[in-house]
């Protein structure tokens, strides 16, 4: 029970039982004031009234008479006692008799007796009333007595146990605080009840067991640690950077503070808001941060930084860094750290790779060609007949032929995505012409499949702002993979329709889908979806999103498998 429900459940019961106490006194005096005036107004005034007629008895004069007759009327109107009715009534009869014959001897001694009757019942009336205010008075006195009794055991009680409960844990809780200021952190408290005196023990224990924790790991012991830390930190070939939870840098190793351009005071030490008002490099790393985007992991595109007169690339990684701290369940969040990883030889080697590519691709591009063109001119009888044999080989070769230059296109596409000199020529241009170009290309794929074409487009479009000729690409290597993927006499569905500021491109067939655990990485480069029979690098819609993303647009994927799938291209409408 908490000590302040103790409290005023003790007080309440206290007061309620002084409250019956008053209550019954008040009660009891009230009771024998009531008997008192009873006697008082009934009692007291028929001796009085008796009194008086006595008196005037002794004079026969008028005077005395009318003095008689006035007090037996006060008489009459105080009847109260049992019996007293008749006894009056007797006394009116003699009275009224003595008054006609006030010569007769035997009404004064008859007078007389009915009077000291009446004042006998009054007397015996007194004395009953005498005697029941004596019990009143009685009672009065136990039941004061017994709740007074009870009022000063209950006091008694909470004036030897109430201060004891509440002084007794105080001076054991000073007497540990004693204890730990003497540095004997191994003291604690231990209260049972779940009072405020119960959570007073559980804070106090548990600030003991923390300073008990630091002082068992002695300084130099965490000097050495330290120390060793740093030595870990300066020793890594990556830039390393920490913060605490302020986002103030604690520490920076060797080649973070190289990379900066600052030395060692002018970083650590010092919060980052106002490092990156005088460093790129800060305000570029913590820029997350600064925002409270603060979810870790790896930026997905290197950064670029000038260092030590050559230029290098790094990937950032921020590590966020919680602990539990001692005595608490919840994680706490006490800081982060910046990795910046060297991949300056990986992005040298994809580089290379990427003009390898190209000028294999570009060199591959020649000698192709020309076999086309000798095939082509094999096909022309004025060089000679073939057979069916010969004719077979040469229909391979030019497939062969088209595959390989399709697939040289794409890789000199690639590399030009990889370098970054994607060249464009945005200007406006007709949607209706980019489709029918599209359609207008893969037209005989469609035909030997027997697919159909459909196409939806509104005459009053807006104009879209966009390089023709990578739309039409992109659009021709949509419909030629919606027709692959696409069952035989069945329907290819083109919608062009505007949204917003947005003209929209979409190629829906009515194929078999993607399933949902590839949706995600239809876009990834190389990537066919598993079990496909289908001839492709997995490069066509890697380069078909790089191409609408550089022309400020985007390439979307609607598919529920089983049932086909829906690319959308949706491209800037000329304003």
């Amino acid at each position: 029970m908490k000590i302040k429900t103790k409290l005023s459940l003790a007080v309440g019961i206290l007061f309620l039982f002084i409250l019956l106490l008053g209550t019954a006194g008040v009660y009891y005096v009230d009771t024998l004031k009531a008997n008192t005036e009873n006697i008082l107004l009934s009692n007291y005034h028929t001796l009085e009234y008796s009194r008086n007629m006595l008196v005037a008895l002794q004079d026969s004069n008028p005077e005395a008479l009318r003095s008689f007759e006035t007090n037996l009327e006060n008489q009459e109107k105080n009847v109260t006692e049992p019996g007293e009715p008749e006894a009056t009534r007797d006394l009116r009869m003699r009275f009224d008799s003595f008054r006609v014959s006030q010569e007769d001897p035997r009404y004064l001694p008859a007078i007389r007796g009915d009077i000291f009757r009446i004042m006998a019942m009054n007397m015996n009336a007194i004395r009953n009333k005498s005697e029941m205010a004596k019990k009143t008075a009685s009672s009065a006195f136990s039941w004061i007595t017994i709740i007074g009794t009870v009022c000063f055991l209950f006091a008694f009680v909470l004036v030897v146990n109430l201060p004891s409960s509440v002084a007794n844990p105080i001076r054991e809780l000073t007497r540990s605080i004693r204890q730990i200021a003497l540095q004997n952190y191994s003291q604690r408290v231990h209260f049972e009840s779940h009072n405020e005196f119960g959570e007073l023990a559980r804070s106090f224990n548990s600030m003991a067991e923390r300073l008990e924790e630091y002082n068992h790991s002695s300084l130099s012991g965490l000097m050495m640690e330290k120390k060793r830390i740093e030595a870990l930190i300066n020793n890594m070939v990556d830039p390393v950077i920490g913060l605490d939870e302020n986002l103030r840098v604690i520490f920076a190793n060797q080649e973070a503070i190289k990379i900066s351009g600052l030395k060692e005071p002018e970083l650590v030490g010092q919060l980052v808001s106002e490092l990156s008002k005088r460093n790129d490099l800060i305000r570029m790393l913590t820029h997350d941060l600064m925002k409270e985007e603060v979810a870790g992991g790896t930026s997905r595109e290197p950064l670029k930084i000038f260092s030590g007169n050559k230029e290098g690339y790094f990937e950032k990684e921020i590590l966020q860094i919680s602990i539990i701290p001692t005595g608490e369940r919840a994680k706490k969040l006490i800081g982060h750290v910046i990795i910046l990883r060297n991949v300056t030889e990986y992005k040298e080697l994809d580089y290379a790779k990427t003009r390898f590519i190209a000028t294999v691709s570009h060199e591959f591009k020649t000698p192709i060609s020309s076999i086309k063109m000798s095939v082509q001119l094999l096909e022309h009888e004025q060089i000679g007949s073939l057979n069916s044999e010969q004719k077979e080989l040469l229909k391979s070769i030019e497939d062969d032929a088209d595959r390989l230059l399709k697939i040289t296109g794409e890789l000199l596409n690639l590399t030009q995505l990889e370098s970054g000199n994607i060249q464009l020529t945005l200007l406006p241009c007709d949607p209706k012409e980019i489709v029918d170009f599209a359609v207008g290309a893969t037209k005989i794929q469609a035909e030997q499949k027997q697919v159909k074409i459909e196409i939806t487009c509104p005459p009053d479009l807006p104009k879209l702002q966009a390089d023709s000729e990578k739309t039409s690409w992109v659009l021709t290597n949509l419909i030629t993979n919606a027709i692959r993927h696409s069952y035989e006499q069945s329907t290819i569905f083109i919608h062009v329709y505007p949204k917003g500021d947005k003209v929209c491109l979409s190629v829906r067939d009515t194929g078999q889908g993607i399933p949902p655990q590839y949706k995600d990485k239809i876009f990834d480069r190389y990537f066919r979806v598993p079990g496909t029979k289908m001839e492709g690098t997995g490069l066509g819609l890697a380069i078909s999103k790089e191409f609408i993303e550089a022309e400020g647009g985007e390439i979307t994927l609607e598919s529920e498998f089983g049932a086909g799938s829906n690319f959308v291209i949706s491209l800037n409408a000329v304003p």
